[in-house]
């Protein structure tokens, strides 16, 4: 395999080779080869103060469609915040084996290993939704892994973890998310395997968490390390990381957000009782727990809570029978579910509220998980997707591709009825695509009807067929 020579732009080179690779530092550099046997590749971010001389942490992030570049740009201004370095695989697909991706990441760890001085007590990964899940699981293959840092998700496994192979857990989730109940779940079963993890909630659904929260994560997992003693203590990082939470929790009490501020004075103790004195802002806490604004808006919340695993259990139950049965007859059920979750979500109770948010994305993450199992079968059930896109019609209006599958899959087997009431459906929604609409599978027959044209006139304008009126 030949050397690689690495030149950093504006800064100097390390190592000699035979091939030359140019990294710049401040910008993100996409396609670098894992190595020239191997067409594999991935994107790297290294930070404006980086220096090859002193040893640098490193946050692997994790994407299922190998997006190296795009998900490096979300974590970008966090790692130039707090100096670390970031790398993403370009072939981590959600499409492949575990063992697969797994052995990708092994490859990608070797080679920026081998290009970069990396601290081997600050390797850390990372990732949103899916790509968190699996982040999650790299320290159970990868025992030089000292932290993971989980977007919009959690440890998908608890029983796996053991004491013999500790990982710091970052967990940031928003309180609309559907999964943060789980979040609050595992932060427990974590705490009683005495297992290290912080989660930070703010006051969102299932999204990117902002720069803020990112280099909040970062933060935590730098003052873990001089904990440890994996690097010297900064009395002056320590002193202004600890100020700037102080003021984030004066900030949310004063806006009355008192379960977010709570969170945060909890997670602030944990951080930072191997570094300085905690003791004011523990009575910060006992007062605020006290006090009525808490007391009022935790009960609501598990209130929330305990109704909301209700409803999670009979939309399971419900889509398990229905796709068994070919349960189109339930469709008005489902609608009268969405209505009652648009209820919710204008509710005078903040509490309700957010968990109307979290009911909507649990159906359709559901949903969309019950789709992916029928179509990864090797005898595809077309009869049950088809009611599953249906349904997506009913949880995701604006998800135009379920009724463009709905209508090709009807017109397959002649039901131009039940084609041509989810092109209407299609268009109500404010499809516009009309190109697309001529185009879609199976339709030669149906798309020549006056019927059909009617319908694009009405919504659309200007047919691709004449209407003939007899």
């Amino acid at each position: 395999m030949k050397k690689i020579l690495l030149v950093l732009v504006l800064g100097v080179a390390f190592s000699t080779t035979a091939q030359k690779i140019s990294l710049k530092k401040g910008s993100i550099v996409d396609s670098l080869p894992i190595n020239d046997s191997i067409p594999e590749s991935f994107a790297l971010y290294l930070p404006k103060k980086f220096n090859p001389i002193k040893k640098w942490p490193i946050l692997f992030v994790y994407d299922m469609q190998g997006r190296g570049r795009q998900t490096l740009n979300m974590f970008r201004a966090a790692a130039e915040k707090e100096g670390y370095i970031l790398a993403s695989s370009n072939n981590i697909h959600d499409s492949l084996p575990i063992a697969n991706n797994l052995r990708v990441s092994s490859r990608l760890f070797s080679s920026v290993d081998n290009l970069l001085p990396i601290d081997p007590d600050r390797v850390y990964t990372g990732g949103f939704e899916a790509g968190a899940r699996l982040a999650a699981m790299i320290p159970s293959f990868i025992k030089s892994v000292e932290g993971v840092l989980l977007c919009g998700a959690t440890i998908p496994n608890t029983e796996v973890l053991t004491l013999k192979n500790p990982f710091h857990v970052v967990g940031i989730v928003g309180n609309r998310d559907f999964n943060y109940p789980t979040n609050l779940a595992v932060e427990k079963t974590l705490n009683k395997l005495r297992f290290p993890n912080q989660l930070l909630v703010f006051d969102g659904g299932q999204e990117w968490p902002t720069t803020e929260y990112l280099a909040k994560a970062m933060e935590i997992f730098t003052l873990s390390a001089m904990a440890k003693n994996n690097i010297a203590r900064d009395s002056a990082y320590v002193d202004r990381t600890y100020d700037e939470n102080i003021l984030k929790i004066n900030k949310l009490i004063s806006d009355q957000k008192h379960l977010l501020a709570y969170d945060l004075l909890e997670e602030t103790i944990d951080i930072y009782l191997p570094h300085k004195s905690v003791d004011s802002i523990r009575e910060t806490a006992k007062t605020l727990k006290r006090s009525k604004g808490y007391k009022n808006k935790n009960r609501s919340q598990n209130n929330a809570f305990f109704k909301e695993s209700f409803l999670k259990e009979d939309y399971g139950y419900y889509l398990e029978e229905d796709i068994r049965t070919y349960n189109y007859n339930n469709l008005g059920w489902w609608t009268y579910q969405m209505e009652e979750i648009v209820k919710y979500e204008n509710h005078a109770n903040l509490a309700t509220r957010q968990m109307g948010s979290r009911l909507r994305g649990y159906i359709n993450a559901l949903i969309a998980d019950t789709i992916d199992e029928v179509q990864l079968d090797e005898q595809r059930d077309l009869e049950a997707l088809n009611l599953l896109w249906m349904l997506k019609t009913i949880t995701d209006p604006k998800e135009y591709e379920n009724y463009l599958k709905v209508i090709s899959n009807s017109s397959l087997i002649d039901d131009y009825g039940t084609a041509l009431f989810y092109l209407e459906e299609l268009l109500k929604n404010g499809y516009t695509d009309k190109a697309k609409l001529y185009a879609i599978a199976n339709t030669a027959l149906l798309r020549i009807t006056p019927e059909f044209n009617e319908i694009v006139e009405k919504y659309l304008k200007g047919a691709r067929y004449e209407i003939i009126e007899e």
